[in-house]
C-alpha cells in the first residue's frame, strides 16, 4: 500500500500527531509520498520525515500510483485535493486537523486503529458528484472542476446583479441578487445551506440552484436533475464579477459565457465502515440535542 499526503497549512498544534502518523506508516511498511509545499512546511517546523517521495501536480502524483490520497486539514483542504486527483479514481480520505469537517472525518483518531482499518480494507468508497465549468475564456488554469459548488458573486458594487439562467438552453429565470450558487449534494451543507438551500443526500443525482440575497422574496432555491446543463448570462452596472469553484476564485467580466454540468467522473471519498453520512449530519449540525439542558 502507498499513501499520498497533502495539507494546505501546517498548524503547530498538529505537529506531534503528524509526526506520529509518518512513524506509524513506516512501522507498518506503508509507502508514502508528500506534496512538495506541505513537506517544506513540515521540515520548517522540525517534523522529521525520511525517505518520502514528493509530488507537486496531478501528473507527478499519478506516477507514484498511490492507493489513497490522504488529506490533513479541514474541509477546505479536502476540496483543494480535486486539483490533484480529478479524473484519476484515487480514493481520497481526510484526517481532520481543521474545524467543522463534514468531509474529513474525526479529529486526530487513534492511529493504530486507523492504520489497521486501512490495511484490512475495512472502509467503503462513496462516489460524489463533481461539477464541471465550461467557459469561452480560460479559467482556473484549466482545472475547472468543483466538488462543492460553483458561485457567481458581485465584486465591486453594492448594487444587485442580474443573472439570466437557462436549463439546457431554455430560459429558467433572471435572478436579481448578490449572486447565485450551483451546488452538488456534497456542497449542499456549505454555502448553499447558509443561504437557505436544502440539504441533498449524496447520490440524489441533483443540483440545487440557490440565489444569494435575492431581491424578489418569492424566488427560492430550486432542485434540478444533474443531467441538466445550467448556463448563465450576467448583467450588471459593474464591469467585473467573482466566480468560484469551491475555494478557488477568479475575476471575470460580462464577456464570459459560463455553463456548468455534471463531470464525467466522480470524487471517490473513502470512509471507514463505522462512519456514514447521516451520522455526520447529526454530529456536525447537532441534530437531536436538547439545548435546554446545555
Amino acid at each position: 500500500m502507498k499513501i499520498a499526503l497533502y495539507g494546505r497549512v501546517f498548524k503547530k498544534e498538529s505537529g506531534l500527531f503528524i509526526q506520529a502518523l509518518y512513524k506509524q506508516m513506516q512501522d507498518s511498511d506503508i509507502g508514502f509520498c508528500t506534496e512538495e509545499l506541505f513537506l517544506a512546511q513540515l521540515v520548517a517546523n522540525n517534523i522529521r520525515i525520511s525517505n518520502t517521495d514528493t509530488f507537486s501536480n496531478k501528473a507527478e502524483l499519478v506516477k507514484h500510483k498511490p492507493d489513497i490520497f490522504l488529506v490533513l486539514g479541514g474541509d477546505g483542504t479536502m476540496l483543494d485535493s480535486i486539483v490533484y486527483t480529478h479524473g484519476s479514481d484515487i480514493p481520497v480520505m481526510g484526517l481532520n486537523t481543521g474545524r467543522l469537517g463534514f468531509l474529513t472525518g474525526e479529529q486526530k483518531p487513534d492511529l493504530g486503529k486507523w492504520m489497521d482499518h486501512l490495511i484490512k480494507g475495512h472502509y467503503s468508497i462513496d462516489k460524489r458528484t463533481v461539477l464541471q465549468l465550461e467557459s469561452n475564456h480560460p479559467l482556473f488554469e484549466g482545472i475547472n472542476y468543483g466538488l462543492n459548488d460553483f458561485v457567481i458573486h458581485k465584486k465591486d458594487s453594492s448594487s444587485m446583479m442580474t443573472i439570466h439562467t437557462y436549463l439546457n438552453g431554455e430560459f429558467l429565470n433572471s435572478y436579481w441578487s448578490d449572486g447565485l450558487i450551483i451546488s452538488t449534494p456534497t456542497g449542499s451543507t456549505g454555502y448553499s445551506l447558509s443561504c437557505g438551500g436544502p440539504i441533498l443526500y449524496p447520490g440524489s443525482d441533483s443540483f440545487v440552484i440557490t440565489p444569494i440575497a435575492p431581491h424578489n422574496l418569492n424566488v427560492r432555491p430550486m432542485v434540478v436533475s444533474d443531467q441538466h446543463v445550467i448556463s448563465f448570462e450576467i448583467e450588471d452596472r459593474s464591469t467585473s464579477f467573482l466566480v468560484s469553484l469551491d475555494s478557488r476564485s477568479e475575476t471575470i467580466n460580462a464577456n464570459y459565457n459560463l455553463a456548468v454540468r455534471k463531470a464525467d467522473f466522480y470524487f471517490n471519498l473513502l470512509s471507514f465502515n463505522d462512519e456514514n453520512y447521516l451520522k455526520t449530519l447529526r454530529k456536525k449540525l447537532m441534530w437531536g440535542i436538547d439545548n435546554r439542558n446545555i
